[in-house]
């Protein structure tokens, strides 16, 4: 893993920090109010893309590039500008984009910094709900509402008969393949609610989150949160969750292994 200097740390998270703020202003200031939808699957499925998001994602590259002109972008929705540095921002503008169409709170921005394809700086802001998740080194995660700064933590010292588990499929498995993993159906006891279940996840409120088809701007900003606050993220055949894909997160490597062999089936 490639290490960088506690000074750049303290450097991107207090951009990121101030950037969460921002972009919560922004969307009182100017995006609350109607916007347009249209549906990048055109007939072949359903996968909205709104004004809004298109606007977010204008406004984070922006900001980005007028703090570190050289780092590379990679976004949902306009691509990858890239350039020599070993620094690259991947950004998911509104991650959880149904739940925005139809007005549940649980939407966010997702923005991760990646040094060598690592990602090491993580952001989840949820302006409805208005706080949002951080990490400001490998060891230190914090969400920050109503204007304090709390430290999170996994919930480690949870056993598998007692744990909480969200899980999605986000359409991703057939019946045939769930059929397969039926204690993860009888496991499955809340809801799975966009990045927000990954953030109480890291926050302690659950203690196992289990979701399908994730793409890298959706796991990137959460990976190093995760992380710092003491979890397990991987992918079900037990692979670097840098690669996206079907991810795993747990509290411990106890319930993460047994986990894995459960999935194994179908991973």
């Amino acid at each position: 893993m490639s290490i960088i200097k506690p000074s750049d740390y303290r450097t991107f998270s207090y951009f990121i920090e101030n950037l969460a703020k921002k972009l919560t202003k922004f969307y009182y200031s100017k995006l609350n109010k109607k916007f347009t939808i249209s549906n990048k699957l055109k007939g072949r499925g359903y996968d909205p893309v709104t004004t809004a998001d298109k606007a977010f994602e204008k406004f984070i590259r922006k900001e980005i590039h007028s703090k570190f002109p050289n780092h590379q972008i990679i976004g949902e929705e306009f691509g990858h500008q890239k350039s020599k540095s070993d620094f690259t921002w991947v950004i998911d503008p509104i991650d959880g984009t149904r739940s925005f169409v139809i007005g549940n709170p649980t939407w966010s921005n997702l923005i991760s910094l990646n040094y060598k394809n690592n990602p090491i700086i993580g952001l989840a802001n949820f302006p409805i709900l208005k706080k949002y998740y951080f990490n400001s080194s490998t060891k230190s995660s914090y969400v920050v509402e109503n204007g304090k700064k709390n430290k999170i933590k996994v919930n480690s010292k949870v056993n598998f008969t007692n744990m909480k588990m969200s899980a999605a499929f986000h359409g991703g498995l057939t019946l045939n393949q769930q059929k397969k993993i039926p204690k993860i159906l009888e496991l499955m006891q809340f809801p799975c609610a966009d990045a927000l279940s990954y953030s109480h996840f890291a926050e302690g409120k659950i203690d196992v989150v289990i979701q399908c088809s994730n793409k890298i701007w959706d796991i990137h900003p959460l990976i190093p949160i995760i992380n710092a606050a003491g979890g397990i993220v991987t992918t079900w055949s037990n692979g670097n969750a840098v690669k996206a894909g079907n991810i795993l997160c747990s509290a411990n490597k106890p319930i993460h292994s047994k986990l894995l062999k459960i999935l194994k089936p179908i991973s």
